[in-house]
């Protein structure tokens, strides 16, 4: 209760002296007004506790400001303040008004000393409660960002009133993260860009997480392109970094982000219209190569003035990631599907050669981690860069291997075993099974 900021509202001088005496005695911190027009004034700079408003006012009364202030505080997006009505009247009817309206609790003058801070501590403790399970609500466990229903409450407020750059956030090839990691470090990674959003952002900026790796941003203020264009790279920085950190530095996943984004409010005011337009920009991005940016303009719904020869060129470029590959393809469950029986046809219809391999590790105790990781980086190691790989479970790695006949796999695998066996790892078993394409 103590430091509590209470806003007395009462055209009587004698009235408005008391209470603010009364509060300042108790520990709490009072401002005061004399009417409607000034408590209206005095909250678009502040946000107090709780405001005690009087009914009885010249010019403008407790329930005409009331509904004024509720509108004020939904056009800005902001929580309702609770508020205490006071009356000198004893009338059954205007009460039954002032709660019908909405208003926390009602006091009569004059009203007694601890009934009045009882009252107070109530319903700014009730207040408080209200606040935080609606942000329980609103906010997502995992990022502490805001989730799909707390951007759907604000963002549409934001937009309307503010101006800034709505700006959509995607990670690129974080499915196989999960594919080949595991959800649990999808999770960390997740945690971890969350952490870089939020270091490079300002607290201003609104964040929230609107799917399972697609994120917003709405960054108040005139950012532009320019400011667009420094996050973007930032944040393709960092994450770089953690998931090096997170995985390995050979983790060997293309992952980055996609940025696009949309100013407000030259393109508009209605969020609903807003979002489809940053998102036709971030679809440029990631038909141009992905780890990039693109900020919505009219010019980008032009039609494309390169013509047939330039739209190919852009989307064979959707399937490529960061420069040439440098270690061979991790790839989840359903990619490696794809491009194994795409590998088995091309066998079947112009002959070559193609090997697979299963790596299984073993251990009375179980496989850890760490051993695991151990030997996915002596595996990325003895692969070229045309293998493809599938880690199936913590302990078994699938190798596909275009191109090399059984005989090579057998070495492969041989050579494998024993660099593994040579290793730090001597309690944890290494089983090889080795089949040349098409079986």
């Amino acid at each position: 209760m103590a430091n509590d900021w209470i806003v007395v509202v009462d055209d009587d001088a004698m009235s408005l002296h008391n209470a603010r005496d009364m509060l300042r005695d108790n520990q709490m911190r009072v401002s005061t007004a004399r009417s409607g027009r000034d408590l209206l004034a005095f909250m678009e700079r502040h946000s107090p506790d709780l405001i005690l408003l009087d009914i009885l006012m010249p010019e403008q009364d407790g329930f005409e400001t009331y509904r004024l202030l509720r509108e004020f505080e939904s056009r800005a997006g902001r929580r309702p303040t609770p508020v205490i009505f006071l009356t000198g009247e004893n009338d059954d009817a205007t009460e039954q008004r002032g709660l019908t309206m909405g208003a926390s609790d009602y006091i009569r003058k004059p009203f007694h000393q601890d009934i009045l801070l009882r009252r107070i501590r109530n319903t700014i403790e009730n207040s408080r409660t209200i606040e935080n399970l609606t942000a329980e609500a609103t906010r997502d466990k995992l990022t502490g960002f805001l989730n799909k229903a707390g951007t759907a409450a604000q963002l549409p407020v934001l937009c309307l009133t503010e101006t800034g750059m709505l700006t959509i956030l995607d990670l690129d090839s974080f499915k196989l993260v999960n594919d080949i990691y595991g959800h649990e470090m999808g999770d960390r990674v997740l945690t971890a860009f969350a952490d870089i959003v939020r270091c490079s952002t300002r607290a201003e900026d609104v964040l929230c997480r609107i799917g399972g790796d697609e994120f917003l941003v709405f960054c108040r203020g005139a950012c532009g392109e320019e400011g667009v264009a420094a996050l973007t790279k930032r944040l393709n920085e960092q994450l770089t970094a953690a998931c090096a950190r997170l995985m390995g530095e050979d983790f060997g996943i293309p992952i980055g982000v996609s940025v696009g984004a949309v100013p407000v409010p030259e393109q508009g005011r209605d969020y609903r219209l807003l979002f489809p337009l940053a998102d036709k920009a971030l679809y440029q991005v990631k038909q141009n190569g992905k780890h990039g940016f693109a900020v919505y303009s009219d010019a980008s719904d032009a039609p494309d003035a390169g013509g047939i020869d330039k739209e190919l060129a852009r989307m064979t470029r959707i399937m490529e990631e960061r420069g040439e590959p440098v270690s061979a393809l991790w790839l989840g469950q359903d990619a490696f599907t794809g491009a194994y029986r795409f590998l088995l046809r091309e066998l079947r219809q112009t002959g070559g050669n193609a090997a697979g391999v299963l790596f299984r590790l073993t251990a009375e105790n179980g496989v850890s981690r760490e051993a695991a990781e151990r030997f996915g980086e002596l595996l990325g190691g003895a692969l070229g860069t045309r293998d493809a790989v599938l880690q199936a479970s913590q302990t078994q790695y699938f190798v596909l291997l275009p191109g090399r006949t059984g005989a090579d796999a057998e070495a492969l695998a041989a050579s494998v075993a024993k660099e593994w066996k040579a290793g730090a790892y001597g309690d944890v078993g290494l089983d090889c099974a080795v089949r040349a394409l098409p079986a």
